[in-house]
């Protein structure tokens, strides 16, 4: 390979002639990195984990500033209740990154291994990590948490990985496999809906007489308007801060903001929903055309109509909606618009982001996989250590309930639904045929070692009265510490 040749002019020439290192994005970084930076390789390494920073910045600002609003939007829009939103489209907004990772890795061949590793790897870091660090800061608060919704999701999660687990040993599944292992969230979902119906029944049978309604909390200012607010004077240096960060975020912003349809009040635009309305099919199009095997023909067929379209919808929003305030009417459109904006831009920044895990893999000479398993987990992950963290810490016993809730019920979807579409599209693409699915150790030794840190919470939980404690926590972590040592030393090559 690449590797074993001495001067950097072999190979760039090597990475330019070689099928194989052909980019799997739009930018080759192989490329980028022994022909642009040929010579200076800290200059090249600096450059590519800069840009993969960036990459995680814009697919979490994607995430939180567009992805999450629609979805919630849509929620309230079908008038979804708490719990089937809960379990659907709030899992759908925190794990889409991890969601599309491992789509995009199974419908690239060969690729497998890092969506494989970074849906197993995101679970066992949160299941491990973020609960453990969240038992360890809430010790000495002594909350209690509720037993039966965190015995349904960690037994139901350990079923979930036992299937796959079975599906790894047999080595094969077909398309009919693959649709019941996802279909396994409906189950999921139907034994949700059914435990809050009965704990809810309970719950109003035992409540006591609330001292506040529930209208007189909402209308509770938040702020005393007697003593208001203390505003803190804006410097001009602040302003000019202010202004550079602007300035530098502009090119990774504008293009989304011209693309993403946006109905919210507080964000609305005239200008930029008429730009988005009318660009929108625009990049759809390029997208298709620039990744389909038709004709040229059929391109220009494509790129023409989607320009019309465009031209069309573009001059519908210039001329029906309001500057000042949100459309009202076919206010579904536009979130469902918006929703597909945001998933499509999602799939296009985690498409580049596992194609720079998997160049990055082929230029230190690290498994892909484990990559996958470390950098991209952790990096999709840390959003949850955040959230689920403050929430802990903040939320009181409600709060915790909720994190904890979330640390389980999070993976779980990912696993379900990220893997499961995973192998659905791929199985489908090899029918009638069955999908080969690599059994190698390191996957058992990462769901053995999962499952012991769900079997550590099932059991020691219940025994500490339901309490998130110190021991619970470091329990957890010291798990999780024993598995990257023993990735680490066989990395080494020392086992």
């Amino acid at each position: 390979g690449v590797r074993e040749l001495d001067d950097y002019r072999s190979k760039c020439r090597y990475v330019k002639t070689h099928r194989a290192c052909s980019s799997k994005g739009y930018l080759n970084y192989l490329v980028i990195f022994y022909c642009t930076f040929q010579g200076v390789p800290v200059l090249g390494y600096s450059v590519l984990f800069l840009w993969f920073m960036i990459l995680f910045y814009v697919l979490a600002d994607t995430t939180s500033e567009y992805f999450c609003p629609s979805v919630t939007q849509i929620s309230r829009n079908l008038k979804l209740s708490p719990t089937i939103a809960g379990t659907t489209l709030l899992p759908l907004g925190n794990g889409a990154p991890d969601v599309f990772s491992s789509i995009i890795s199974f419908t690239r061949s060969g690729d497998e291994d890092v969506g494989l590793n970074s849906i197993l790897g995101g679970a066992f870091f949160v299941c491990c990590c973020v609960v453990g660090i969240l038992c360890i800061s809430v010790s000495s608060h002594q909350i209690k948490i509720e037993q039966a919704s965190f015995m349904r999701d960690i037994l139901f999660f350990l079923f979930v990985l036992c299937c796959l687990l079975v599906i790894i040993l047999i080595g094969k599944i077909n398309l009919w496999f693959s649709l019941c292992f996802v279909s396994l969230y409906i189950v999921y979902i139907g034994l949700v809906s059914v435990m809050h119906l009965y704990y809810k029944d309970e719950r109003v049978i035992n409540a006591p007489i609330p001292i506040l309604s529930a209208d007189e909390l909402l209308e509770t200012p938040l702020i005393d308007e007697e003593k208001g607010i203390n505003f803190v004077p804006v410097t001009d240096e602040f302003r000019w801060t202010k202004l550079i960060v602007s300035v530098l975020q502009l090119p990774l912003s504008l293009p989304r903001k011209l693309t993403i349809p946006v109905v919210t009040e507080d964000k609305w635009s005239k200008a930029f929903a008429v730009a988005s309305s009318t660009l929108a099919p625009i990049l759809l199009a390029t997208l298709y055309t620039t990744q389909c095997q038709e004709t040229e023909d059929f391109r220009v067929i494509i790129n023409a109509c989607s320009f019309l379209c465009g031209v069309v919808l573009g001059g519908l929003s210039l001329f029906l909606t309001d500057s000042s305030s949100p459309p009202r009417q076919l206010a579904f459109l536009w979130l469902t618009g918006g929703f597909v904006m945001s998933v499509t831009w999602t799939y296009i920044i985690v498409e580049e982001v596992v194609s720079l895990v998997v160049s990055l893999g082929d230029i230190m000479g690290i498994s892909p996989s484990i990559l996958g398993f470390t950098a991209l987990a952790w990096g999709n992950s840390l959003g949850d250590l955040i959230s689920n963290l403050g929430m802990g810490l903040k939320g009181g016993e409600d709060g915790a309930q909720v994190a904890v809730s979330g640390c389980y019920a999070g993976p779980l979807f990912n696993t379900l639904v990220g893997l499961g579409l995973s192998l659905v599209l791929a199985s489908w693409r090899e029918y009638p045929e069955g999908l080969a699915v690599a059994g190698e150790s390191d996957v058992f030794e990462t769901v053995g070692f999962l499952m012991g840190g769900l079997v550590w919470a099932v059991v020691m939980v219940p025994k500490r009265e339901m309490k998130l404690d110190k021991f619970v926590g470091v329990g957890l972590l010291g798990i999780y510490l024993c598995f990257l040592s023993l990735r680490l030393v066989k990395s080494m090559g020392l086992l």
